[in-house]
């Protein structure tokens, strides 16, 4: 009876939609909640708490949020807090997507008032704060392996098991059929919104998880305050009801393989067609070069991109979309991380930082670089090398920007048409256009003019 029972109430909890709204957080409101008109310009910035210090905490990181403003950050993910599971763990210190407890700290980063003190300095310093939530799977020491096993996905013989498919040994596999344990999961992300003020969720493997559940839970969490919410996956029906944003997993991958010689502008221009069909014109991808599971399984920037680093790192800002920074990458960072041990990102500012000061104050202040819900336009231009030149302009509300990037390892001639004049962003040249134009580009070079 007591299992009808707690249905029914999840049952009554996720249809009621004219519920009033529950109260914000005890905490004290430092910024407005996050907006559309936010996700328009935001730059979002994934923090590694573990690798980020030498001390591995929150406070070391905290200290440093003032700093991300410079690199025009909005959003900040941070990578799972929570207690990790030492059952069947991986190597010694164990991966922050195997947790032990939805609703309590790892000790190893800090505790609940460093968690509310990040949220309260990046809320003072105009960001927000997305925690990463893992929906598909908890520890093998998580309480309701012993409380409620039910809510796991079982195997012939009746064993919970880790996830079919994969090699995530370190993790047993939720069952969604089981309303019970929807249920809790919803309050257990609640917690966080109440107790901490967090301002949504970035969500692990979402597609893994039924498409159902984050539409109730999306509707219910947003009876609590608004959020914003980030899916690792591709799929479009992720974010007709539940999510803002999703990986461009694919825009990432042509990247990888333009930079590498294996792909040409073509593929460039095919993932752009690909993306106008697939997705609605409110959806937001999430642009990146790098993030976590990039460095730590696939290789530093440079091990994949090479002398294109730099222009695919443009091209992440200057495409329809929001632009990730992973932690380290700010720094040139140009090693794999370790993912279950400790390991230190050298914070010496390089080449990277300043590209990055310029792209985010572009990001920040140029709607023709507008990349949320309202984006700006991209209009393809074409020109006499289409194979290896790629030209485009976004614009919206009578500002225009314009791209030429030579995506290519060897030097190349070309000629397009461009009337006006237009800034330079990097070097404030002006520079007259008047039809026909003939450029020489180096190989990976790329510019971007204001017009």
């Amino acid at each position: 009876m007591k299992n009808i029972y707690l249905i029914l109430i999840f049952a009554i909890i996720v249809s009621c939609k004219t519920e009033p709204k529950q109260a914000v957080s005890e905490v004290p409101a430092t910024i407005a909640p996050i907006s559309d008109e936010v996700l328009e310009n935001a730059v979002i910035y994934e923090a590694n708490i573990r690798q980020y210090s030498v001390e591995g905490t929150f406070n070391e990181f905290t200290k440093d949020i003032p700093k991300l403003k410079e690199l025009g950050v909005k959003i900040i993910w941070v990578m799972p807090i929570y207690p990790i599971s030492t059952t069947k763990s991986k190597g010694t210190l164990g991966s922050y997507y195997a947790i032990s407890d939805y609703t309590k700290v790892n000790p190893e980063f800090g505790n609940l008032e460093d968690v509310k003190n990040l949220v309260k300095t990046a809320h003072e310093n105009g960001m927000y704060v997305i925690l990463d939530w893992v929906a598909n799977h908890t520890g093998w020491d998580h309480v309701w392996l012993k409380e409620h096993p039910e809510y796991y996905t079982k195997n012939e013989a009746g064993e919970i098991t880790h996830t079919v498919g994969t090699d995530w040994t370190d993790v047993a596999d939720l069952n969604y059929d089981n309303l019970e344990m929807r249920a809790e999961m919803l309050e257990d992300m609640k917690y966080w919104l109440k107790e901490a003020d967090v301002d949504g969720f970035r969500c692990d493997v979402a597609g893994m998880v039924p498409t159902d559940f984050w539409e109730n839970t999306v509707a219910e969490l947003k009876k609590v305050k608004p959020v914003f919410m980030l899916a690792e996956a591709w799929e479009p029906e992720l974010m007709k009801n539940a999510f803002d944003m999703s990986y461009s997993w694919d825009t990432h991958h042509r990247m990888n393989h333009i930079a590498k010689g294996e792909e040409t502008v073509k593929n460039w221009d095919n993932r752009m067609a690909q993306i106008d069909t697939l997705y609605a014109k409110d959806d937001i991808l999430m642009n990146f070069v790098t993030n976590h599971d990039e460095n730590s399984w696939n290789g530093t920037v440079k091990e994949r991109m090479g002398d294109a680093s730099e222009l695919m790192l443009a091209l992440s800002y200057c495409a329809s979309g929001m632009p990730l920074i992973y932690s380290g990458q700010e720094y040139d960072m140009n090693k794999r991380l370790l993912f279950f041990e400790k390991d230190t990102i050298n914070k010496t500012k390089g080449n990277v930082w300043p590209i990055l000061e310029k792209l985010g104050t572009l990001k920040n202040t140029n709607k023709a670089l507008n990349g949320g819900k309202n984006a700006a336009s991209y209009t393809r231009i074409n020109s006499s090398d289409d194979q290896n030149v790629l030209i485009f302009t976004r614009e919206k509300e009578g500002q225009k920007l314009t791209f030429i990037g030579n995506l290519s390892n060897k030097e190349v001639n070309f000629v397009f048409k461009k009337e006006g004049e237009s800034t330079n962003y990097f070097t404030n040249e002006k520079v007259l256009f008047s039809g026909e134009t003939e450029q020489t580009f180096k190989p990976w070079e790329y510019k971007i003019f204001i017009d």
